[in-house]
This record gives C-alpha cells, sequence and structure tokens, in this order.
C-alpha cells in the first residue's frame, strides 16, 4: 500500500498522542516502514535522520542487533509472567544492576511500564509512607515551574505546563510550583550559579512555612524536558537535598528523559554529588525498545510497608510490571553503555556537534542556544503562530525528523551518531532556519 493510502488510513483509525488531528489534514502523517541506526526510512525510500530519539527513548540506534538478540533470546524462554507472587531473573538481575548503578543506597524496585506510571508510583509512595510513620498532615507536593511529570491525573498534578493541565485543573489536585532555576529566566548580572541558588532560597522560603504539609519534592535534574529542555546548575539540586533534609521532606528525582547518560553522566543527580528518595526511570532504560519504568527508593522508605499486615503494603499493581522481554532488553541495553565506554565516547561527540553547531548558533534569530551532555537547544525569535509546524516540515524537506516545542528547537540524537550524521544534522537545521 502506498504512503498517501496508509496515511489516510492511519488519519481516520489512529488517535494521535499531543497532536491536533485537524492538522492532519493538509500534513499527513510520515509513513515509517523501517528503521536503521539513527535513520527511519519511508515506504518511498526515503530517509529522515532521527534528531529526537523517536520521543527521547532510544539510545543506541534502531534495531540494534545486539537489543535485538537479547530480546529473541528471551522469546524463546518467557514472554511474560504477572510479578505479584511470582519473580523471574531477567527483572532480579535488573533490578540489582539499577540499584548498583543509581546513587547511593536506592536499592529497591518497583516496576510500570511508562514515566507517567513511575511519578505517579514515587508520589504514592511518598503520601502512604508519611501516613505510616506518624505524619499524616504531609499529604502535598511541590514541583517546579514549567516542570513536567506526564499527563495521568497524579502526575499531570504536579505538572506546571498549561498546555496540557489547563482543561483538566477541576480534576487535579492543588498545585505548589516554585520557581524554577532554568537560566533563562535569570536577570541581568545573574550567572547560571547565582541564579539557581536564588530559585533554592525561595524553596527554602517555602517549605520554612509549609514542610509540615509537604510530603514531597519532585524535579527534572538539570534539563527541564517539556519546557523546551530548560537547563539548570547542578548547585540547585546539591541545595535543594539539603533543603528537603532539614524539613524532613522526600526529594523525587524524574530521570525518566535525562537518566542513562543524556546529561553527560549516567543519571543527572550524579553532577551534584546527591542521592533522592526516589528516582523514577523509563524512556531509555530499554534503548527504546519496550515500555518499561521503575522507581527505585531506599531501605528506610521500603521498611515502612514491610509489615505482617496486607493492608500496611504498597497495594498498587500494573499487569505488565517487570515484563520480561523489556527488561531483557534493559539489560542488553545496560551492557552497551558499559561495554562501548559510551559515556565517554559521547563527551567527544558532543564536543564535535557543537563544532557544527556554531553556524547555528551565530544565526540572527537564535537565541538561548544551550548544551548538556547529549541534548541541545535553541529558542528561534519569530512571531509566527505556525513554527512548530513549519519548521517541522521544513525538517523532513532536509531529511531530519525534528519536532519543536513552540518556538524552542531541540535536538537529542541516539548515542550511536556519526561525525558524517552530526554534519548532515546541522547543515540541515542550518538550511531550516534560513528557510523559514
Amino acid at each position: 500500500m502506498d504512503d498517501k493510502k496508509l496515511s489516510l488510513r492511519s488519519h481516520q483509525a489512529v488517535w494521535h498522542p499531543c497532536t491536533q488531528m485537524k492538522h492532519h489534514e493538509s500534513s499527513p502523517p510520515v509513513v515509517i516502514s523501517r528503521g536503521e541506526g539513527v535513520w527511519l526510512y519511508g515506504q518511498d525510500g526515503q530517509r529522515y535522520l532521527d534528531t529526537i530519539s523517536s520521543w527521547w527513548v532510544n539510545l543506541f540506534g534502531h534495531c540494534n542487533p545486539r537489543i535485538n538478540a537479547a530480546i529473541i533470546n528471551q522469546l524463546g524462554k518467557l514472554e511474560h509472567t504477572m510479578l505479584a507472587g511470582l519473580t523471574h531473573e531477567p527483572v532480579v538481575a535488573l533490578s540489582e544492576r539499577l540499584s548498583t548503578l543509581t546513587p547511593g543506597n536506592l536499592s529497591h524496585c518497583f516496576y510500570a511500564s511508562d514515566g507517567a506510571s513511575a511519578n505517579e508510583i514515587a508520589l504514592k509512595m511518598s503520601f502512604h509512607y508519611w501516613q505510616q510513620s506518624g505524619f499524616p498532615e504531609k499529604t502535598q507536593f511541590i514541583n517546579l515551574q514549567n516542570g513536567y511529570h506526564g499527563e495521568t491525573l497524579g502526575a499531570l498534578s504536579v505538572t506546571d505546563v498549561p498546555i496540557f493541565r489547563q482543561v483538566y485543573a477541576p480534576l487535579l489536585r492543588p498545585a505548589h510550583p516554585v520557581p524554577t532555576p532554568d537560566w533563562r529566566y535569570a536577570e541581568a548580572g545573574e550567572t547560571p550559579e547565582t541564579h539557581a541558588l536564588k530559585a533554592a532560597a525561595a524553596l527554602e522560603s517555602y517549605l520554612a512555612q509549609h514542610h509540615a504539609s509537604t510530603a514531597a519534592l519532585i524535579l527534572e535534574p538539570l534539563v527541564q524536558g517539556a519546557a523546551g529542555m530548560g537547563m539548570y546548575h547542578p548547585a540547585y539540586l546539591k541545595r535543594a537535598r539539603e533543603i528537603c533534609d532539614t524539613y524532613r521532606v522526600h526529594l523525587i528525582a524524574d530521570e525518566i528523559a535525562v537518566g542513562f547518560g543524556r546529561t553527560g553522566t549516567l543519571f543527572a543527580c550524579e553532577q551534584a554529588s546527591i542521592t533522592p528518595d526516589f528516582i523514577c526511570l523509563a524512556k531509555g532504560l530499554t534503548g527504546g525498545y519496550l515500555p518499561l519504568s521503575v522507581v527505585l527508593t531506599n531501605d528506610t522508605i521500603y521498611a515502612a510497608f514491610y509489615h505482617d499486615e496486607t493492608s500496611r503494603g504498597f497495594l498498587h499493581s500494573h499487569s505488565h510490571s517487570g515484563n520480561a522481554l523489556a527488561c531483557r532488553a534493559a539489560l542488553a541495553a545496560l551492557d552497551i553503555l558499559e561495554q562501548d565506554n559510551v559515556l565517554e565516547t559521547n563527551r567527544h561527540k558532543a564536543d564535535f556537534l557543537n563544532q557544527c553547531l556554531q553556524p547555528v548558533q551565530a544565526h540572527p534569530d537564535v537565541r538561548h542556544f544551550r548544551h548538556c551532555g547529549m541534548i541541545w537547544a535553541f529558542e528561534v525569535n519569530t512571531p509566527a503562530p505556525d513554527f512548530t509546524q513549519c519548521f517541522a516540515q521544513k525538517g523532513l524537506e532536509h531529511g531530519l525528523m525534528i519536532r519543536p516545542m513552540g518556538n524552542s528547537v531541540y535536538i537529542m540524537p541516539p548515542y550511536i551518531i556519526n561525525e558524517e550524521e552530526m554534519a548532515f544534522m546541522a547543515q540541515g537545521i542550518l538550511h531550516t532556519l534560513n528557510e523559514i
């Protein structure tokens, strides 16, 4: 079937995520028939460089032979079993490995399928912990201005992006956002670090008044994704940890988008040398192959639920928790991270791509060019209300699968991208900018 017919069928039958479906009348969804490395291929043979890792999930390229082999091997043994009352080797091995790799003593893993679900688990665990630890008044959560934690109702309650939460406000718990450390909001004369410390002082001021009713602070370490990749100094994380300790408030690190090397270290929290009370992981966990998320927490929180009474347990479940195929894919992804010295290699790739992007950074319509690890972003100074759609469409003409957020353009390519592909990507972005 040709692209036009399949695209029409998709428009009629598939309700696409985060999409105004009427826009597909003029810009039909791109039909993808296969993927290889950093490239996605249409049925007509046209290829597109996956500049955003298919919504930030793909670390090691499409159809990676090592992850493929791991999944095929597992498929011949066990595809899935429930995790209530049962266990299996892949989930045990993955849990042990994640506990070793994450900061500090996060020794207990609770699994779900997606990032929003992981954040919901952490929020529920924090609330429930305080209920069972003699602090029943701790029922509220605080989040960062412009923070994003998912679109299920609990996660949306601690999300501060109006386009996602505004219409659902009557369904949500009250939000308590505190100022963002995102350095784009710094005043004249402020450095990223001094701005971060000013935001931390605002957090301390809030908790000084409201700590008795506050269960946890949830944040995206170093990079606020849906805010257009807003970046901030690690000093904020360090002070947030100290402040939360002072006022007996949990710290939830939503590393769903930034974990597994995206910020330059395996986990973003490492850059502030802190250990959160909960760390939430998803997206790149399986190399982008299968839905899997996990919340890791410490012995103290785990012990509050360890009791003879069933009702004191954490009675939360997902049908596909700890899916064997997904766990095996995750183990293969971790093998690649370790065996291929990916973090060190990425530092050299980032240096090369920064050189390639210098003409973009110098473009007269570009502002707030920024970079963290394997994430780049910038704003385009334009009054065009349809900039997002136009830039994405023009990018396709230059062989780029790219999806701006508002007037923020970002790239998060798979780690396997080579120099030739990086140069192609940078040139395509510059051409797209000039033509827009």
